[in-house]
């Protein structure tokens, strides 16, 4: 039978040295509460200490929520986390060697949850094959501390089984599982109804229960006995030690953009009359000429950053009926939200695991990904993961690239400081970024293009100034802005010049014009 006690309670029995895993995406469905109260009573008294930090996803705002609670030296021992660039406080710990760490593929977390419940040995999957995680690059190893030293554990290994490549990652068993729901009722049922997300909740409580872990769980309130409908109950009052009963409501949002939206979590269908049109500019002109290529009944999944923008064209344009968006945490179709809502869709039509969503995923199931990209070369390999003193990590990206049916990287030209004028079906550009995306060397292979080119994948590159294919020479020019000179505003900025195809042909007009582009026609 689960306990009922406070966060600050909760704070005090995680033990020193223990692996905590920590639920959710962004803000939804991440007990915010317990996290503050650990912080609090490390900074008091300097306990709980020398944890080992395991997460999926991105957790938190990048100011003071989420993960940023547990980033102190001294708190964190080690960190296994699938995106960091929410909790940029514990980027820096890593950056600085002042941690250990290691990036895994996002999907390949959620399994390994699911193997670590069965007492399974671990993941055995294609997936980050030619990457940063595959050992025979880094391991998913993240700075030179945890490089270095022999007692760190080499959580990846390379298996050849008839006569293919495989990675196979490693079970972590979870001592304590932190994760947040709606309501718990008097005998510990957990229910999600007024959550965004199911995110990997069910499968942590498991993995940590099958571990012989305790399962802590905030909720908003505590109701009767027998009052939950069993639909509505995510994670059993079995698998459950701890209950905890939130404060205040403060730190029960459904995502850290919002307190709460009934259309968030499908309570009801909330409309869409408060759209606005986003302003023309470098986001939108990449993502209106990245929603010329969504394709009527297509199943996509948009990554974080510019592409999240590609749901709003698609709205402002009236197609967003023509195809099913998804989000790696679970969720299929409606409106999929951006800033701090992301991982939340308005109007959802369907909501699963987490887990679940990458069988899907890793399987095929996708027909296009819109994702970022912060760094490239000329063979067509990709780095979001690690660039400069930045670390956010590779999420969902990598189990995404590799298995779907056709990738769109997403991005501007150049960084820092571009400035462009857009209009009159040009552009024109104001002011060079700083930083060439395109570079000889990038820090973190994150996409493999040789990876791609083996598995026959379509890749494409779109930027505000230019489009690029993947083919067997590398990145291939194969469209540019009117207004752009190739010489002085693409090639200048590469480190050679690329190819170009032979249908090379200026962007279409409309792109970069105020008006709607009329996609729905």
């Amino acid at each position: 039978m689960a306990k009922f006690i406070t966060a600050k309670e909760a704070a005090k029995l995680i033990p020193n040295g223990a692996t905590v895993g920590t639920n959710g995406f962004m803000g939804t469905a991440f007990p915010e509460e317990i996290a503050q109260e650990m912080e609090n009573a490390f900074l008091e008294g300097g306990a709980p200490n020398r944890l080992t930090l395991f997460f999926c996803a991105a957790q938190g705002d990048n100011k003071t929520k989420g993960l940023q609670h547990l980033a102190h030296p001294g708190m964190l021992r080690c960190t296994i986390g699938g995106h960091y660039g929410m909790a940029r406080k514990i980027g820096s710990l890593i950056v600085d060697n002042r941690i250990e760490a290691y990036d895994l593929p996002q999907g390949v977390l959620a399994h390994l949850l699911c193997e670590t419940a069965a007492h399974q040995p671990g993941v055995l999957t294609r997936v980050g094959l030619g990457t940063f995680v595959d050992p025979r690059l880094d391991g998913g190893k993240m700075n030179d501390l945890t490089k270095s030293d022999e007692k760190a554990e080499d959580l990846v290994q390379l298996v050849h089984l008839n006569g293919e490549d495989f990675l196979f990652y490693k079970s972590i068993p979870i001592d304590c599982a932190l994760i947040a729901g709606t309501y718990a009722d008097e005998n510990g049922n957990i229910s999600f109804e007024r959550e965004g997300v199911r995110a990997e909740s069910l499968a942590l409580a498991t993995a940590c229960r099958n571990s012989g872990g305790k399962v802590f769980v905030q909720v908003q309130q505590v109701v009767k006995s027998g009052s939950l409908h069993p639909r509505f109950v995510e994670i059993p009052g079995v698998l459950v030690d701890y209950v905890v009963v939130a404060s205040d409501l403060k730190y029960c949002m459904q995502n850290f953009g919002s307190q709460y939206n009934p259309g968030f979590s499908g309570e009801h269908r909330v409309g869409l009359s408060q759209f606005h049109p986003a302003e023309l500019n470098n986001k939108k002109v990449i993502a209106r000429r990245a929603a010329m290529e969504l394709k009527d009944g297509g199943t996509v999944n948009l990554g974080v950053g510019i592409p999240e923008y590609i749901s709003a064209v698609a709205a402002e344009e009236g197609i967003t009926k023509k195809f099913t968006l998804t989000v790696e945490d679970g969720l299929f179709g409606g409106n999929p939200q951006s800033g701090l809502d992301f991982g939340v869709s308005l109007n959802p039509a369907c909501m699963v695991t987490m887990p679940s969503m990458f069988d899907f995923y890793d399987g095929g199931g996708l027909d296009q990904a819109f994702v970022g990209f912060a760094e490239g070369d000329l063979a067509g390999n990709v780095n979001v993961s690690k660039f400069g003193n930045l670390l956010p990590g590779c999420g969902g990206f990598i189990d995404i690239t590799q298995n779907t049916k056709q990738v769109y990287f997403c991005g501007t030209f150049t960084a820092q400081g571009l400035k462009t004028e857009i209009g009159d079906g040009k552009l024109r550009i104001l002011q060079e970024g700083k930083v060439d995306k395109f570079t000889d060397r990038i820090q973190q292979i994150t996409f493999s293009a040789a990876t791609a080119l083996q598995n026959n994948l379509p890749i494409m590159y779109i930027t505000e100034r230019a489009v690029f294919r993947l083919t067997k020479e590398g990145v291939t020019l194969c469209e540019a802005a009117p207004g752009v000179d190739l010489e002085k505003d693409i090639f200048a900025h590469m480190p050679a010049k690329p190819p170009v195809s032979p249908d090379f042909k200026r962007m279409d007009e409309r792109i970069f014009q105020a008006r709607k582009m009329g996609l729905k026609d």
